[in-house]
């Protein structure tokens, strides 16, 4: 079985469908599964959903696109969520993101350190995500030494992945990790531990090859347990063993 550890199943491409998806994801092999938050609003279904089905956690944060909406009412809430609900197991997603930069950096770097603290205060691990924005997002982590967490669809170098290995994080790959051109992501996917990568779909986005251009789901995950056995020389279902167990040490379960 496998732990698709970063889906967005709350995510309006999946209106449609979305139960009947739901309830065919264990017998196409996914035994647990974390669906973050990227705002408020997508929190509160994340945790919802997370009630609704035993294999689904969630975790509640502001993606950096919503950054705007941190403030203390928004950080309340979470901190309400994350005592009142068991299935809550992390902040995120959460992070830095300089490639539009439709929100100003200062802001996303205030909205980061809020929850960063927020994770500190509840003891629990952080989803990151960082985009174009290396540097400010390892100087923001270094601020925050007693959290750890997943840095998820991994993008930066493979010298920037042991950093955080060495400092106690994982490192999340989604279907980049198939691509044709995805040097960087196998470089790093082969570099690293392996007790510390975890796989994810990041659903509806990402799909793996061949199903690149389509909305993704967790039914796909098997393609970068594939790619990750390939590369690192193991069987497909020592990957499943090993980055199941990987997932669940990330956010407690074991």
């Amino acid at each position: 079985m496998l732990f698709d550890t970063h889906a967005h199943m709350d995510d309006r491409a999946f209106d449609e469908d979305r139960e009947e998806l739901l309830a065919r994801l264990p017998d196409q092999g996914i035994g647990l599964l974390m669906n973050p938050g990227c705002s408020l609003a997508s929190s509160r279904n994340a945790a919802a959903l997370a009630e609704r089905y035993d294999y689904i956690y969630a975790a509640v944060g502001s993606h950096p696109d919503a950054a705007d909406e941190v403030n203390q009412e928004v950080l309340d809430e979470y901190r309400m969520l994350c005592k009142q609900n068991k299935k809550i197991l992390a902040i995120g997603e959460i992070g830095l993101d300089y490639h539009y930069e439709d929100i100003p950096r200062q802001r996303q770097q205030e909205a980061f350190r809020a929850q960063m603290a927020l994770a500190a205060e509840l003891d629990l691990p952080v989803i990151v995500h960082e985009r174009e924005a290396h540097e400010d997002g390892l100087r923001i982590v270094e601020e925050f030494p007693t959290v750890k967490g997943v840095f998820h669809c991994y993008s930066g170098s493979a010298e920037m992945a042991k950093w955080l290995v060495s400092r106690g994080w994982y490192i999340g790959f989604t279907g980049v990790l198939t691509f044709k051109n995805a040097r960087k992501a196998v470089e790093t996917a082969v570099s690293i531990p392996l007790d510390r990568i975890v796989l994810e779909t990041d659903c509806p986005y990402m799909s793996p090859e061949p199903f690149r251009g389509k909305r993704n789901d967790p039914g796909r995950l098997y393609r970068m347990a594939e790619k990750l056995a390939e590369i690192r020389g193991l069987s497909v279902e020592e990957i499943h063993r090993i980055t199941m167990e990987n997932g669940k040490r990330l956010y407690r379960q074991n």
